[in-house]
């Protein structure tokens, strides 16, 4: 259970390590950290775990811009004609209305996806299964059902674009 304590804005809000919502999010771990609720709608904090060469399709977000924090490994990152080869420590931005994705490299990567207003976790568990254990999910012979996360994603204000 999360040590969550007061609203941003307002009181502090804390969320050890460990806490927060795991998700098993098509491949990945995806554990959200903090929410639109948790920041009076300023942000959202997902902590993603990716295995090697996952990769997230073209997309556009319309109500948020996306900032990638590469923790571990390395990931290629795509945003409009810009493509950046991040390692841990790396940081791309990705404004709103630009097309982007990224792609785990070959050991995967851990990245914070940190999306400005919040409101992301929403899609995120609308595309998601609670996690299990917090560690990547097994691997599943299944295509993931695109024309549902399509969907999904434009009832958030996404769409998928490649």
């Amino acid at each position: 259970m999360d040590a969550r304590i007061g609203t941003f804005g307002r009181e502090p809000v804390a969320v050890p390590a460990g806490g927060g919502e795991a998700r098993w999010w098509t491949g990945s771990l995806a554990v959200i950290r903090a929410t639109a609720a948790d920041t009076g709608g300023a942000l959202t904090i997902v902590d993603v775990t990716d295995p090697p060469g996952a990769a997230t399709p073209l997309h556009v977000h319309h109500r948020e811009d996306e900032t990638f924090l590469v923790l571990e490994g390395e990931a290629t990152v795509t945003v409009g004609d810009l493509e950046v080869e991040a390692r841990a420590g790396d940081l791309v931005i990705g404004p709103r209305a630009v097309p982007h994705r990224y792609v785990a490299g070959p050991a995967g990567c851990r990245l914070l996806l940190i999306c400005t207003p919040g409101g992301f976790e929403g899609l995120v568990r609308a595309t998601s299964e609670p996690a299990a254990r917090r560690e990547l999910p097994p691997p599943s012979a299944e295509e993931p059902d695109w024309g549902a996360i399509h969907a999904a994603a434009v009832a958030h204000g996404c769409e998928l674009v490649g």
